[in-house]
């Protein structure tokens, strides 16, 4: 009986629907919060235990934006240790903003994973549409932090910030900000990391709480050098270019999505900016996303991974079942390509590249989903009927 019961609670959960993860047991929470502020006691007064309990919880809500390939969405997933937020190894795998919620304690963290912030020629390149762009402005407005990834690992971008990112920060320069200098874990001395910070802050490093001190101790070791050299400085300062960077980030985080270096520090700050608010999901959700919506992302990412140059860009997935039946996930998607030549790409020789992108979106579903998955992707070119 017990395993019935628990194979309907997991039926609930993921059954075809167009809300998001236990959206069902969050329209019974709130109708209970309404049902029990109208409840009276013994003694004629209305119960405030919802009420206070609801005074207690905070809400903290991040835009998490950069440019593309930045590491966001990788960041995102170890910052709240799930699989929400499609993967890969190529540019504008997150095509629309989606949260990623972390609950602890009374605070509740929503992210927003926003796709990477590009320029008019990347728009006209990638056939962006519009809802691409104004996905990281909508995030933002409605956010109370912005948290800026960027990428150290690019030796020809990690020391200015985009032009296209300054005008965002400066759009939104009412909302506080803080900076994440991700894959740290790339560079073979660290050092060039205080470079790099002072570039992006527009020098302004005493100003940031993390780094003052630091500062501070290394202009008392270098105060002798510095006298000697004073005018060797000023002759290069006149001549230098000014820093792309931005003067008013509170905070600046050196971090390694892969390896997880940094994260706890990024969060306890993230929680720690909270305020008093009703919670908006429940403590086990960690997206608004569907299931059907995260199976889809995660075979479109895997073939971004797997298709070679622009090949997974003129690829389209959908999906083509799913249910939950006996504690497993039966699931089937759909890849529309746009001629033969691209299909038998997909399905590589004896259709084993077309396999091995099946295992590997089914092992990232299990971790999703936290349960067997079977999983079945068939090919088809437009207008005609489906390949194995």
């Amino acid at each position: 009986m017990q395993d019935i019961g628990m194979g309907l609670i997991l039926l609930r959960r993921f059954r075809i629907t167009s809300t998001p993860f236990l959206g069902l047991q969050h329209c019974q929470r709130c109708f209970s919060a309404r049902l029990s502020e109208n409840v009276s006691n013994d003694n004629g007064t209305e119960q405030t235990n919802t009420a206070s309990s609801s005074v207690t919880e905070r809400v903290v809500k991040v835009a998490v934006i950069g440019m593309p390939n930045a590491g966001k969405s990788t960041l995102i997933n170890r910052l709240i240790d799930h699989r929400v937020c499609p993967v890969s190894a190529k540019v504008h795998t997150t095509r629309k903003a989606s949260k990623a919620i972390h609950s602890k304690s009374n605070s509740q963290a929503i992210l927003f994973d926003t796709p990477g912030l590009v320029g008019s020629r990347e728009i006209k390149k990638h056939q962006l549409d519009t809802h691409f762009v104004s996905a990281c402005r909508h995030a933002i407005q409605h956010s109370s932090l912005i948290g800026v990834v960027h990428d150290v690992s690019n030796s020809w971008t990690r020391h200015a910030l985009n032009p296209v990112l300054l005008r965002v920060l400066e759009e939104y320069a009412h909302i506080p900000s803080f900076l994440i200098l991700n894959k740290i874990d790339t560079l073979k001395s660290k050092r060039i990391l205080l470079d790099i910070i002072r570039n992006l802050t527009c020098n302004r490093l005493e100003s940031i709480r993390n780094y003052g001190p630091l500062v501070r101790r290394r202009k008392s070791k270098e105060a002798p050098k510095e006298k000697a050299s004073h005018a060797v400085v000023k002759t290069k300062e006149a001549t230098a270019t000014p820093a792309e960077g931005w003067p008013n980030f509170t905070e600046i985080f050196m971090v390694s999505a892969m390896t997880g270096d940094g994260l706890r520090e990024v969060m306890s700050f993230i929680h720690a900016n909270s305020k008093q608010q009703p919670w908006e999901h429940l403590p086990e959700e960690h997206t608004d996303q569907t299931p059907e919506q995260l199976i889809v992302q995660s075979v479109r990412a895997r073939l971004l991974d797997f298709m070679p140059q622009e090949i997974p860009y003129l690829l389209q997935t959908e999906l083509e079942y799913y249910e939950v039946v006996g504690g497993k996930v039966l699931t089937s998607a759909i890849v529309t390509c746009p001629n033969d030549r691209i299909a038998r790409l997909v399905c590589g020789e004896s259709n084993g590249k077309l396999r091995q992108i099946n295992e590997q979106v089914t092992s990232d579903l299990i971790e999703t989903f936290g349960m067997p998955v079977l999983l079945t992707i068939t090919t088809r070119v437009r207008s005609k009927e489906a390949k194995s």
